[in-house]
């Protein structure tokens, strides 16, 4: 079974690395990469040959492969010299992309979204948000302390003593847990908000301090989402991060709510009264932002607060995050197929969260 890997047009990542492939040739996969697909993750295409992958065209992988694995969807029209019995891999997002299921069901071919994938403890090690998520927290705070115009641990010195910075995180899942323990690493004095009464524990875990505003609606089925809040939890919300907010160094907020905007926990008026040099980072960007004032993919001063809008962090460590996704493609690719014929499973659950196509061949 031929498994093609595309090379990423706007992304240093690659979906599958030299090193997976050494572990997929013995369960019966070929592995065809497009040339130059992991020369951004400083994975030369030597690497690849050396694992006994081939280097071939775009224009062939798509035409040759079973499986056809990138990272970011390709363009639709692209996927129509596919074979009709190929498996797409990848992040088709289908609640914030609503036209992709039935642009690739016109096609007539099945497709995988890799972020529909159950967040489940059997789905774990497949689970690309999560070990992307983690890669984009720990990355949010070194980006932070890049722009910040002072230190993040307390310094104690011959001309004086500096206290340590102060950081704020907003969401307390995958990202805002990583974020919080390379903050902490740093030396920070670290505050953290979620929805999510059992995010205190786990936030408590790693020395930071939980700020609790009562009456929030939870969904433990939300699949490490947020959930959509009344108005009066949201104002007392923002109230509270306000406060918080003004003494704050670093803000690092990262609540999505799948398939809706990202909520605004830093208004306008929230941003004015912060510290002039401080520094917001936001993780939600490319669904709306958390802060008011955020754009996505830009780095903006607004009333001398620095505010960086970028859901995509996980890129600029390309090594390390291509590293994760392979691994979590093997697994995935592990699990769904019958190895010895090379079928797909029937009635598995993770197959029937993330297959987003009508196609049941």
């Amino acid at each position: 079974m031929k498994i093609g890997v595309i090379k990423e047009s706007d992304d240093n990542r690659v979906a599958i690395i030299p090193a997976t492939i050494k572990k997929l040739t013995p369960l019966g996969f070929e592995c065809f990469i497009e040339k130059e697909a992991g020369a951004k993750s400083f994975f030369p295409d030597e690497t690849y040959e050396a694992e006994g992958a081939t280097i071939d065209s775009r224009e062939n992988i798509i035409s040759n492969s079973d499986i056809l694995v990138s990272i970011h969807p390709l363009p639709v029209d692209q996927y129509k010299a596919c074979k009709a019995t190929t498996l797409l891999i990848s992040m088709f997002a289908p609640f914030n992309d609503t036209e992709i299921e039935g642009k690739l069901n016109d096609i007539g071919i099945k497709a995988l979204s890799l972020d529909m994938i159950p967040r489940s403890t059997l789905a774990q090690s497949m689970d690309v948000l999560s070990s992307m998520a983690s890669v984009a927290g720990y990355k949010s705070i070194l980006e932070a302390s890049n722009i910040l115009p002072r230190y993040i641990p307390m310094m104690i010195t011959a001309a004086g003593s500096i206290k340590p910075a102060r950081v704020l995180v907003l969401g307390a899942g995958v990202a805002g847990l990583q974020a919080i323990a390379t903050a902490k690493r740093l030396g920070a004095i670290v505050e953290a908000f979620d929805t999510r009464s059992a995010a205190k524990e786990e936030v408590e875990s790693l020395g930071a301090k939980f700020v609790e505003v009562e009456g929030a609606v939870e969904d433990k089925d939300a699949g490490g989402y947020g959930v959509q809040q009344s108005e009066d939890f949201i104002k007392r919300q923002r109230a509270e991060v306000q406060n918080r907010a003004m003494n704050a160094d670093i803000i690092v907020t990262t609540a999505q709510v799948r398939g809706r905007k990202a909520p605004i926990l830093v208004p306008n008026e929230t941003v004015e009264k912060m510290k002039k040099g401080s520094v917001i980072v936001d993780l939600a960007s490319s669904t709306g932002g958390n802060c008011a004032l955020s754009q996505d993919q830009k780095l903006i001063s607004h009333n001398g607060v620095w505010i960086m809008g970028n859901s995509n962090l996980a890129g600029r460590i390309p090594q390390d995050s291509s590293t994760l996704f392979s691994n979590n493609i093997f697994n995935l690719l592990k699990h769904i197929y019958n190895h010895e014929d090379k079928t797909l499973k029937q009635d598995d659950p993770i197959l029937e969260g993330a297959i987003i196509t009508n196609k049941t061949q």
